[in-house]
């Protein structure tokens, strides 16, 4: 986040670097930036595995989709709450991972916005006419209650922040997360 495409600001490309030594997962980044395209090498460099842009900060999004890909990264596109689904159509078929927002960008700990379940389906439909192995994920308001639903709506990638790391016990609500 820089405090331009998101009135908040979170931590950059040292920090990737450092929790890259430990991870013994995929490192799965989402730019919520001006001019991702500037990003993309030194995001590869300190071992990004994903790169998430926002649809709506880049100019030429099947540029910065095939950008991120000659890297070597698997190249994901996140749509905000008021973008509609339509705006993928013509470059889905390049996408490995398409990131629904279902709260406004920037801070944790918002509502889930209850339209998601619409744009999903409508991600649905275009995920299995152009591109049967596409990802797809959701941010914002997950939960334990909403989990459920939304992968039974098609999203196979959950980001539940909060719910994570507002528990007196992460490590419990990550083994329900992984249970559903």
């Amino acid at each position: 986040m820089d405090g331009v495409f998101v009135p908040n600001i979170s931590f950059g490309q040292p920090i990737i670097s450092h929790i890259k030594k430990h991870a013994k997962k995929p490192l799965d980044v989402h730019l919520m930036i001006v001019d991702p395209d500037r990003y993309v090498e030194s995001f590869k460099s300190v071992g990004a595995d994903i790169l998430t842009v926002q649809a709506e900060a880049c100019t030429h999004l099947n540029r910065t989709i095939a950008h991120i890909q000659k890297t070597g990264m698997k190249a994901g596109v996140a749509l905000n709450p008021h973008t509609p689904v339509c705006m993928l159509e013509n470059v889905i078929e390049y996408c490995d991972m398409v990131l629904i927002m279902s709260v406004n960008p920037g801070f944790g700990g918002q509502k889930f916005i209850e339209n998601t379940y619409r744009k999903i389906e409508e991600l649905v439909v275009l995920k299995n006419k152009y591109n049967p192995n596409l990802l797809i994920q959701v941010d914002g308001g997950v939960n334990l209650e909403n989990a459920r639903k939304l992968c039974d709506c098609g999203v196979n990638v959950l980001v539940a922040g909060n719910t994570v790391f507002s528990a007196p016990h992460p490590e419990k609500i990550i083994e329900q997360l992984k249970q559903i």
